[in-house]
This record gives C-alpha cells, structure tokens and sequence, in this order.
C-alpha cells in the first residue's frame, strides 16, 4: 500500500519491516486485524494495519461499518509505545535498548 500524507510517501513496498501483530481473533472474525510496523530508507516510522468490520481499522459505510485499511505515520515514542502494548518486547529491547531499564 502507498500513501500519501503531509506531504510524504509511505510505503509499504519500498520500506522495511520492523515488526508484525496479529490480534488474537480468528482470521474469519469480524474484529481480526492485523498490523505491520514499517521504517522508511529515511529512517521515517509507519504502521499499515488492516481489519475487519469490528476492527480497529473499521470504516463507516452507511449505516454500516466494513473493513479497511490504513497507514499510520508514528514518532519514536509512538513505536515504543506500540511494541510494548503489543508485547513485542524483544523487537523493542532490540530497536530501542536506550529507552530501557532494568527494574
């Protein structure tokens, strides 16, 4: 997927993955989705996330809602913040062992 916002491409084809969720759901689920953690060759942060109906990438369609997808350009603390709500913690200890400390 490609996109354009605020003047700057997102893409999912040229730039790399970092990082993947799948929800707990079953892939037939109205409220499955899943999300892919992206990093432009500039070192820009995105997430492209995709879902059903119920999803947190839903769309309102009418009086209905349907399934959608987005691309969601994201800040450093907004992928660590990501990771960790997502339990992605060795990708997080990995990418970002400054923003980490012992207990």
């Amino acid at each position: 997927m490609k996109k354009v916002i605020d003047r700057t491409v997102y893409d999912t084809q040229t730039a790399e993955q970092i990082a993947e969720y799948t929800s707990a759901h079953n892939m037939t689920d109205f409220a499955y989705f899943e999300e892919r953690l992206h990093r432009t060759k500039k070192g820009n942060w995105f997430l492209y996330g995709e879902g059903g109906p119920s999803s947190p990438y839903k769309e309102a369609v009418g009086d209905t809602t349907a399934g959608s997808q987005e691309i969601i350009p994201m800040d450093e603390d907004e992928v660590i913040e990501w990771l960790e709500s997502r339990g992605l913690y060795d990708q997080l200890m990995a990418i970002f062992p400054d923003a980490i400390e012992e207990a």
